[in-house]
C-alpha cells in the first residue's frame, strides 16, 4: 500500500469505480483510490449541481476542516455515535494526516480556539478548490445532476460482484466497486436498504434550543463562559454537557447546547423536543462556596442594591433578571437580604429548570444521527459485510460528531480508508 500522500502504482486491470455523492467523503475517497491505483477508472455521481456544497458552508463559510487533536483515544470522545469504530480508523488516518494532506498540496492552515483548524484564508473555497484540483489531476470524472435511481447487484462469484447503476435520466453503467457517500440524504439510505442493509432511523443532531421563558426574554446576547446543562430522561439517566452558553432571541445556543443536542439527540426527538433541562451557571463552585461568597459580598457592600450587584461572575443583566423574577424589590439593599433569599438565588443559578419548546438549526449546517448500521460495515476497509464490493464513507453511516471539525474528520478518515481499499 502507498503512503498517505504519495503516488501509488497501478493495480491489476482497469477497474471501474463509482462514488455516489460528491461531498467531502466521496471526493476524498475518489482521490485516495486514484492515488492508490492510476489505472482505475473513477467517476463521482452527484445528484445536485454543486459538488462539495456542504464543505462550502462548513464553519460559517470558513471550513473548519478538522480538529487539532492527535490522540485517537481523546478524539473519539467527540463522537456521540461511532466512537468505538472510529478508534481503530483514526489509528490509520487522523487529524494530523488530514492537515499534512492539505498542507502538502499548498493549503496553509491555522489552529484556533478549542483546536479548530481552518485554512489561513478563512475561506472554504480554498479547501474546495484544492479537492477539485486534485480530482482533476487524477482524471476523476464528477458528473453533476446525475441522480441515481437504483443499483442492481451483478453476481460474479463468492467475492467478485459487479453493480449496474441506473440514473434517473435513463443511463445505465456497470461498475466493479461502488461507494455510497451520500451524507444524511434519504437517497443513499434507500439504496443501502435495497442492498439488505439496516438503516438506523435518522434524527437531527447539533441544534439550538427554543425556550420561551421570562428569565431570558429580552436578554439576547448575554453569554456565560461555562455552564452545565443536564437533560434527565424518564429512566433518570442524566445526560449532561458543559461549555459556553449564549442567550438568543429564540432561546439558547453555544457549545454546551450543541453538545447536549448531540448526545441527547434521540431522547429529544422522542420527546418531540418538549423536555426540561437543568442549568448550572456556576458549575465550578459548590452551593456552600457560593453562599460564603455572597456573605462576604454582603459584608463589604451592605449599602448597595441587590439587583445591581456584580457578584459570582454572573452577567449583570441576568443577575438583575433573576432577582426580579424571585420577587426581590429593586431598591432592596444587601443589608436587608436574608439567608433564605441568598439560598434561593444560589438554587436558581445552579439548578434552574427550563422547558424546551422546540429546536432550531445551527447556522446553515445540518447534522443527523442515524444511518447505516455500523455492525454491517468492516471498518478496516469500509466495505459492506453483507454485499462485497459495496463501500460506505461519511455521514451515511450512523456516526456523528460535535462541532469543531469532527464531522469533516469522519468524512476524511472513512473516505481515505474506503478509497485505498476499493482498488485492492
Amino acid at each position: 500500500m502507498d503512503d498517505k500522500n504519495g503516488i501509488g502504482s497501478a493495480v491489476g486491470d482497469q477497474m471501474k469505480i463509482a462514488v455516489i455523492g460528491a461531498g467531502a467523503a466521496g471526493v476524498f475517497a475518489a482521490i485516495a483510490a486514484a492515488n492508490s491505483s492510476r489505472s482505475a477508472e473513477i467517476e463521482i455521481l452527484e445528484a445536485s449541481h454543486k459538488p462539495l456544497a456542504k464543505v462550502l458552508i462548513s464553519g460559517g463559510g470558513r471550513c473548519n476542516l478538522t480538529n487539532h487533536c492527535f490522540d485517537p483515544a481523546e478524539l473519539v470522545k467527540n463522537y456521540p455515535r461511532g466512537s468505538r469504530e472510529l478508534l481503530s480508523a483514526f489509528s490509520r488516518f487522523q487529524p494530523r494526516d488530514t492537515m499534512e494532506w492539505f498542507e502538502r498540496r499548498g493549503v496553509r492552515l491555522k489552529v484556533e480556539e478549542e483546536g479548530r483548524v481552518f485554512p489561513s484564508t478563512d475561506n472554504s473555497e480554498t479547501i474546495v478548490d484544492c479537492l477539485l484540483d486534485e480530482a482533476n489531476k487524477y482524471g476523476i470524472k464528477i458528473r453533476t445532476g446525475a441522480r441515481v435511481k437504483g443499483i442492481r447487484l451483478i453476481k460474479g462469484g463468492a467475492n467478485s460482484n459487479g453493480f449496474n447503476i441506473a440514473l434517473e435520466n435513463g443511463a445505465n453503467n456497470r461498475h466493479d466497486r461502488v461507494l455510497l457517500a451520500t451524507g444524511g440524504s434519504s437517497l443513499g439510505h434507500k439504496i443501502a436498504e435495497a442492498m439488505n442493509h439496516t438503516i438506523i432511523p435518522c434524527v437531527p443532531s447539533l441544534f439550538t434550543l427554543k425556550i420561551n421563558d421570562e428569565r431570558i426574554k429580552g436578554l439576547a446576547g448575554v453569554s456565560f463562559g461555562n455552564a452545565q446543562l443536564s437533560l434527565v430522561e424518564k429512566a433518570k439517566r442524566k445526560i449532561a454537557q458543559s461549555g459556553g452558553l449564549l442567550i438568543t432571541h429564540w432561546g439558547l445556543t453555544g457549545p454546551a447546547v450543541l453538545k447536549l443536542s448531540a448526545w441527547g439527540a434521540r431522547v429529544l426527538h422522542d420527546s418531540d423536543y418538549n423536555a426540561e433541562i437543568e442549568i448550572n451557571f456556576l458549575p465550578n463552585r459548590t452551593s456552600d462556596e457560593l453562599y460564603r461568597m455572597l456573605i462576604e459580598y454582603k459584608a463589604r457592600n451592605s449599602r448597595k442594591r441587590i439587583s445591581s450587584a456584580e457578584v459570582l461572575l454572573i452577567p449583570n443583566r441576568y443577575w438583575s433578571r433573576i432577582t426580579q423574577v424571585m420577587g426581590i424589590e429593586n431598591e432592596l439593599t444587601w443589608a436587608e437580604i436574608t439567608a433564605k433569599m441568598m439560598r434561593g438565588i444560589i438554587s436558581e443559578l445552579t439548578h434552574g429548570q427550563f422547558r424546551i419548546s422546540g429546536k432550531a438549526t445551527y447556522k446553515e449546517e445540518f447534522v443527523t444521527c442515524g444511518g447505516v448500521d455500523l455492525k454491517e460495515v468492516d471498518f478496516r476497509t469500509m466495505e459492506s459485510k453483507i454485499c462485497p464490493g459495496l463501500y460506505f464513507a461519511g455521514e451515511i453511516l450512523d456516526i456523528d460528531g460535535i462541532t469543531g471539525g469532527f464531522n469533516l474528520q469522519n468524512a476524511w478518515t472513512t473516505g481515505w480508508i474506503a478509497g485505498t481499499s476499493m482498488v485492492k
